[in-house]
């Protein structure tokens, strides 16, 4: 498999929210080194290791542009270059946080409207498409089977991606899918939790990173960080 690139907000390596997150899942995506769990869990550790399995892999982030390959024509060091200029061209964003259940799953979410953060995400979507290699059949496929609008079928084709623009909803994951049963168990201990490590204060997104998968076996991990225009 070709290479996967991303463009992600992932928190400053050395604050509180990506310690929380990172530590919660287990990886950091800047170092691309596993770290150990914190000490207090809801359920034993090989059960959480199992939960968290699957956004392990793209470490402790919030999707701005999804994943891709590059298009035929575009290279790495190119990519690179225009990640850095559209930096210097957009203005920062933030939002006052909340952990929440979304489809199935918790996150770190915005508790109410944030168009700061709307404008930050459809302007990553629109300017690296020309960076992005039409999906593959099997992607496409897979996507299509997750059950779509039409409209989020429509942005896949276009976009690589369904959920953008008015499906969009900006979440750090910090979990895979979960029964009610567990989510009764977990959420409130991530609240709990969320609220020790952050405090009430607003998630202000000054800086996104540009994030490279090698291959299918391996994580993501950041490529390049750049901060946006204030």
């Amino acid at each position: 498999m070709k290479a996967r690139y991303a463009v992600y907000f992932v928190p400053a390596v050395q604050s509180a929210l990506h310690r929380f997150g990172s530590a919660l899942l287990g990886y950091d995506c800047y170092t691309g080194n596993e770290i150990a769990f914190p000490d207090v869990l809801p359920l034993p550790a090989p059960a959480w290791r199992e939960l968290t399995h699957e956004p392990r892999r793209y470490g402790f982030h919030a999707t701005l542009k999804a994943p891709f390959r590059l298009a035929d024509g575009t290279d790495e060091a190119g990519l690179v270059e225009a990640f850095h200029a559209f930096c210097r061209s957009e203005a920062a964003a933030a939002f006052t946080p909340a952990v929440a259940v979304i489809e199935g799953f918790i996150a770190i979410m915005p508790s109410g409207n944030e168009p700061s953060v709307d404008r930050l995400a459809t302007a990553c979507v629109t300017a690296f498409d020309r960076f992005r290699a039409p999906l593959d059949a099997h992607d496409r496929e897979r996507r299509l089977a997750a059950g779509l609008s039409e409209r989020q079928a429509q942005n896949l084709e276009r976009w690589g991606y369904p959920y953008v623009f008015e499906d969009f909803r900006l979440h750090l994951t910090l979990t895979g899918r979960l029964p009610a049963e567990r989510q009764a168990i977990v959420l409130p201990f991530l609240r709990e939790q969320f609220a020790a490590a952050q405090g009430p204060e607003a998630v202000r997104i000054d800086a996104i990173a540009l994030l490279r998968q090698d291959n299918a076996e391996t994580r993501f991990s950041v490529l390049s960080r750049a901060t946006v225009a204030s």
